[in-house]
């Protein structure tokens, strides 16, 4: 029994120490890994380069028509003749719709009757008022008669000339709202018309920016229907007083738009160019990590004896353009910075560089 008790705890024994040299293995080649020098990280880089940046206000804004207005009725009847079609281009006087105007016609008819007789009775007593053959009261009567006749044929012929309807402007006409034999009320909105060259953008800018602002600047803008497509006017008016609300001043500014790619209502990106220009420090865009304790980028070194490393700088960045970012402090002209690959590295950390990575600007980096 003694035996066979010793033999099991032999057997347990061995079995744990086993195990325990097996674990003792595993943490040792762990250990290992952990102690070893890790790998170079590839990175690409890219130098800081000295421009010249035109100073610009950023903000947005809506295009909006030049003269833009729903064509309406300004009397009532039944559409008898639709002249256009719908997003058709039309000509200033050109007839849109006609108006039932049958009645409207018979009615100047009379009316122009009563005219020829009233203007009978007037001559008569004229030529007979020299001769006292008519008092001067009935002279005044067939005046005036005569000069009410004539009013209303005028009346009546106006009504009649308003049952058609014709574009007060050159332009573009929108989607129809009628149809052919519809009775249309007094404003009735039977189509949009826009005149859509030129347009106009309408943004605000800060209060602060007032003085830098003034009639005949350039102004580019984007819209999200033409992406990377770049458009340019000038500034036409600057608001009379700054709202109260916003702090903020109303620009307008004129943007040529022959092709009629733009379109009343747009949504855009608006900058104001200013008169100078400056040498500013630029980097890509990527070689910069932003967070809240401060902006940093990692600049490339050469360690004695130990290649290519890289150190953590803290910088201040400015304006933000087509890729690449203003650096106002931290870093000099032709310094190389790590353009692709910052999120894997580490203050000190020895790299190397591999160029045929891609910036998101679309350039490669240079050596």
């Amino acid at each position: 029994m003694i035996k066979r008790l010793i033999l099991v705890l032999l057997l347990f024994g061995g079995a744990a120490a086993g195990v325990a040299y097996w674990k003792y293995q595993q943490f040792q080649q762990m250990n290992a890994q952990l102690t070893a020098p890790r790998p170079p990280a590839v990175i690409a880089s890219a130098m800081v380069e000295q421009e010249n940046w035109q100073p610009r206000l950023r903000s947005v804004g809506s295009l909006r028509a030049q003269s833009g207005i729903d064509v309406t009725n300004e009397v009532p009847g039944i559409v008898s003749m639709i002249a256009f079609e719908s997003g058709q281009p039309v000509q200033a006087g050109d007839v849109l719709l006609r108006l039932e105007d049958s009645v409207e016609l018979a009615t100047l008819e009379s009316l122009k009757a009563d005219q020829r007789l009233a203007e009978v009775q007037y001559q008569r007593t004229s030529e007979l008022i020299p001769k006292q053959a008519v008092s001067k009261s009935d002279f005044d009567i067939a005046k005036a008669t005569f000069d009410s006749a004539q009013a209303k044929v005028t009346q009546q012929r106006a009504t009649v000339q308003k049952k058609v309807i014709k574009s007060p402007f050159s332009g573009i006409l929108g989607i129809r709202q009628v149809d052919q034999g519809q009775f249309l009320p007094v404003g009735t909105s039977i189509v949009s018309l826009q005149a859509l060259d030129p347009l106009y953008v309408d943004y605000a800018l800060p209060e602060r920016e007032f003085s830098k602002i003034m009639p005949g600047q350039t102004v580019h803008l984007r819209v999200g229907a033409y992406p990377g497509n770049l458009f340019s006017g000038s500034v036409s008016a600057i608001d009379s007083g700054i709202d109260v609300g916003s702090r903020s001043i109303q620009v307008r500014a004129t943007v040529p738009n022959g092709d009629n790619r733009l379109r009343p209502g747009m949504f855009a990106e608006v900058e104001t160019l200013m008169q100078d220009a400056q040498d500013v420090l630029t980097v890509p865009q990527t070689a910069v990590s932003y967070n809240t304790y401060g902006n940093f980028t990692y600049v490339i070194v050469e360690a004695e004896g130990e290649g290519l490393q890289v150190k953590r700088r803290q910088i201040e960045t400015g304006e933000v353009r087509e890729g690449r970012v203003v650096v106002t402090r931290g870093l000099e002209v032709g310094e190389r910075v790590v353009g692709a690959g910052l999120v894997k590295l580490r203050d000190g950390q020895s790299v190397t560089i591999d160029n045929s990575v891609q910036l998101a600007n679309g350039k490669a980096a240079e050596q």
